[in-house]
């Protein structure tokens, strides 16, 4: 969830504020009000003063040429936008000196009292956007790659509610902590019944990692052999008719992967059940004549 500390744009005293800790708030309600009394005063100036600057320049308009030169209606002209800007600034001010609920929200603390005098910027109310809910967790590098293709599941419990709640992940930090290269996710909670959920609330997150079902196919290092470019390649074994136990080795590029634990996977090469040398493989060259290995001295 999303906590924000409204302040105002503008200094002044507190005038209204109306909130209490705890409410719920609907999206444009009242946070809080500053006295208008000066912000009011300040707009009718600068309309006071446009309306003058305005009236000067139709007057200097209409006699250019006659006596007044080009660059008194250019000055005119000139404090006359001044003008209009000054009257867009107490507008503003005026606008400002009244706080509203940027979303639905739960009011989490009010940081001043009523009648206080606040400067512009100097927070106000603390509120939490309560239209969804996040957890955060921590989790080891070797989790973050499996949480990126839709096999990893998240569910959450909480203490005092007896059912669990789907999660998704909202975002990650693409950055790990200082000490145990760990990894922050964020996980919303994917249920419209999770109200009463605070903010600080404990929760016991539940990972399920769905394993992939194909058989997985662990190459001996002694099998693989590399090409100039870097790419890896097998030797696979094809059987000779005529002679038995002998054959001709072909040279296979394959497609491989470095797991967690330092085996070498097979991700893309021979079909299933395809023979290929599992050792010496260094010895050997592309179209040669082989003998399966049986045993010493055989």
């Amino acid at each position: 969830m999303q906590t924000v500390e409204l302040a105002f744009q503008v200094g002044g005293q507190i005038d209204t504020l109306p909130v209490v800790e705890g409410d719920i708030l609907e999206e444009g309600d009242v946070v809080a009000s500053l006295e208008r009394t000066g912000f009011e005063r300040t707009l009718r100036q600068a309309e006071i003063t446009l309306s003058q600057d305005q009236q000067d320049l139709d007057r200097f308009e209409q006699l250019s040429g006659t006596g007044v030169p080009r660059s008194e209606v250019s000055a005119a002209t000139t404090r006359v936008d001044l003008s209009r800007v000054a009257v867009e600034e107490a507008e503003a001010a005026l606008q400002d000196a009244t706080l509203h609920a940027p979303f639905d929200a739960l009011v989490a603390r009010r940081m001043v009292a009523n009648y206080t005098t606040v400067s512009a910027g100097q927070p106000v109310v603390r509120l939490h956007d309560m239209s969804q809910v996040l957890i955060d967790i921590n989790i080891p590098e070797v989790l973050v790659g499996a949480t990126q293709d839709g096999s990893t599941t998240f569910t959450a419990t909480f203490p005092g509610r007896n059912r669990t709640y789907p999660l998704s992940i909202q975002e990650f930090e693409a950055e790990s902590a200082d000490v145990g290269q760990t990894f922050r996710l964020s996980l919303r909670i994917d249920s419209d019944n999770a109200s009463g959920i605070l903010p600080g609330a404990s929760a016991m997150v539940l990972i399920e990692h769905q394993a992939d079902s194909r058989q997985m196919v662990i190459l001996p290092p002694e099998a693989l052999v590399y090409a100039p470019d870097g790419s890896a390649q097998v030797f696979v074994f094809e059987p000779d008719a005529e002679t038995e136990g002998a054959g001709r080795v072909t040279l296979t590029p394959v497609e491989i992967r470095l797991r967690d634990d330092a085996h070498v996977e097979l991700i893309d090469g021979p079909a299933p059940g395809t023979e290929i040398v599992a050792a010496g493989a260094t010895m050997i060259e592309d179209g040669q004549t082989v003998r399966r290995f049986t045993g010493l001295g055989e």
